[in-house]
């Protein structure tokens, strides 16, 4: 493969801002690593899709809240293109009920997925980034990561955790010319409020400044910016609420 293009790994890239991240890097000529627990039809669809835009395109399947199946993950990107330039920790799943209906298992599969599996894909990409001296994360967070949401505390906690490991890594990094930051996302029309009926959709969406939900491709164009501009900036957690909070 040609040594310029740039790659990128997107965990969760079967659907909503995963699956919008995907396509906007691929049009931007990257070799793009998509990535989805179970998924594969999906994914299969996908890589169709980019491959048609002229992107390179490899499926990546496994668990990332898995810590063996994230080694497996990385030694096909290492096989193929050394390493990564740009790692969007998107994978993630929603929990609503009360904390004190969650079953243990109910409790370590958000936490596995939501902020381990970022701990597993930035320990995997680290090491060539910094070998390069030059690198990009980006997490993909919430705002309840910020201000937490009844009802949603269990995932509000890793949002909050995937927050400070974005912080913390990125003073880490910094001295490796390697950025890490989170966007703190609002209301995205994605398959995860698809649980919303429409009158409730109608009702959130007047809670915002902004007036509407964001669509998956704003976040994705976010991205995008944070990957290949703004060397300077590094350890932010970013909203993208419209003006929620």
């Amino acid at each position: 493969m040609d040594t310029k293009t740039k790659c990128v790994l997107v965990t969760g890239a079967s659907r909503g801002i995963g699956r919008a991240c995907a396509m906007r890097f691929a049009r931007e000529g990257y070799h793009v690593f998509i990535n989805s627990g179970k998924s594969l039809e999906q994914l299969n669809q996908l890589k169709e899709e980019l491959t048609a835009l002229g992107a390179e395109c490899t499926i990546v399947p496994g668990d990332v809240g898995c810590s063996e199946d994230v080694q497996r993950i990385f030694q096909v990107i290492e096989n193929q293109v050394d390493g990564l330039d740009v790692l969007v920790n998107n994978a993630g799943i929603s929990y609503i009920g009360l904390l004190t209906d969650m079953s243990d298992e109910d409790w370590n599969q958000i936490l596995h997925t939501n902020l381990s599996s970022a701990f597993y894909c930035c320990r995997a990409a680290i090491p060539y980034m910094v070998s390069k001296k030059c690198g990009r994360i980006i997490n993909i967070s919430s705002i309840w990561g910020r201000i937490g949401a009844s009802c949603e505390a269990a995932y509000s906690a890793t949002k909050a955790g995937l927050n400070g490991l974005t912080m913390a890594l990125a003073k880490e990094l910094a001295p490796s010319n390697i950025q890490v930051n989170a966007i703190a996302c609002g209301v995205i029309d994605t398959v995860m409020n698809t649980h919303l009926s429409e009158e409730e959709r109608i009702m959130l969406a007047e809670e915002v400044p902004a007036g509407r939900f964001a669509a998956p491709e704003e976040a994705a164009e976010l991205v995008l910016d944070l990957a290949e501009k703004h060397p300077y900036m590094t350890g932010q957690v970013i909203g993208f609420d419209g003006g929620f909070i």
